[in-house]
């Protein structure tokens, strides 16, 4: 729908507007930011490179490294330009097109982390049957439903921010375009009844989104645990932990910052809490998932291993 705002162009004031500060966070997340470039690509080559991970486990892995790989490309070279120019300045076209990149991988990731649990639940407590149940047909079809669901959010949140009128004041208190810092600058005539509606809806998709992933994740651990308490086996007991292990600390960290993030008010020290929940999810996770994912893995071991083997010959 065209907008009929008169502001071209949005100034994002940063994470901290303290001048003593900005070289130091500059080059944090400019290490954040390589770090994770690298970690993601390298585990995504590696999965690409090894048929032995070339299974429904890795194929979920490849995913969310893809999407914490995107993730950081949208939101964190426009982050350092904050650290380093008196006037961090994104254009309304760009501003809507990193809301909508945010929300699409942001809602992306919860049903891929949702679609992993699952994938953990009928590897232990149905072993015998998991080449049935997860074959390369249903993972595919898993993550293409993840995308969409992803796509239609993204589509909801940035849709109805175009609707909305900004006027004059166009700064931004944040590091990157979110719904609610932008919903604070709106002028619109019908703005109390568009902010209304706008905060109903973005509370029904995220808390449909956030109850319906963690329920379904909540019932596979369950279920999950349940099993892994009547291994008798100690070795099968610690393989069955491993194997969850990492997923659950993804998960607890993806889930606990996102709910802190949102949870909020609108007074300026729960806004500046709502950025540094934000940092968490945006860019510290992405940034440990690859990092968690192969440390506590012998198969990515042992696909390094070989990979650094064969190009070393």
């Amino acid at each position: 729908m065209e907008n009929a705002s008169s502001v071209t162009e949005f100034i994002l004031v940063g994470l901290t507007n303290k001048p003593e500060l900005q070289l130091t966070l500059f080059f944090f997340f400019l290490v954040n930011h390589v770090v994770t470039v690298v970690g993601n690509l390298s585990l995504i080559n590696l999965i690409c490179l090894n048929s032995h991970l070339h299974t429904s486990m890795y194929f979920f892995i490849f995913n969310l490294s893809f999407i914490d790989l995107c993730h950081s490309l949208v939101l964190t070279p426009k982050m350092l330009m904050s650290f380093m120019s008196e006037k961090n300045i994104v254009s309304f076209a760009g501003c809507m097109t990193q809301l909508f990149f945010f929300c699409f991988f942001v809602h992306s990731e919860c049903y891929v982390l949702t679609a992993m649990a699952y994938d953990r639940y009928v590897a232990i407590c149905k072993p015998l049957l998991y080449t049935v149940a997860m074959p390369p047909q249903t993972c595919f079809l898993l993550m293409l439903g993840s995308y969409v669901m992803g796509f239609a959010g993204a589509i909801a949140h940035t849709g109805d921010m175009v609707r909305l009128s900004f006027c004059d004041f166009n700064i931004i208190n944040h590091y990157m375009c979110d719904i609610f810092p932008l919903l604070q600058l709106s002028c619109s005539s019908t703005y109390a009844n568009e902010l209304l509606l706008l905060l109903l809806l973005d509370s029904i998709i995220v808390s449909t989104i956030a109850i319906l992933s963690s329920f379904i994740i909540f019932i596979s651990y369950a279920l999950i645990l349940s099993s892994v308490l009547h291994v008798s086996s100690p070795g099968g007991l610690s393989k069955a932990f491993s194997t969850c292990g990492s997923h659950m600390i993804t998960v607890a960290l993806f889930y606990s910052s996102g709910m802190f993030t949102h949870l909020r008010t609108s007074s300026a020290d729960s806004v500046d809490k709502g950025k540094f929940f934000s940092v968490i999810y945006t860019h510290i996770i992405p940034m440990l998932n690859p990092l968690i994912y192969s440390l506590r893995n012998k198969d990515i071991k042992f696909a390094l291993k070989k990979t650094l083997k064969r190009f070393a010959n």
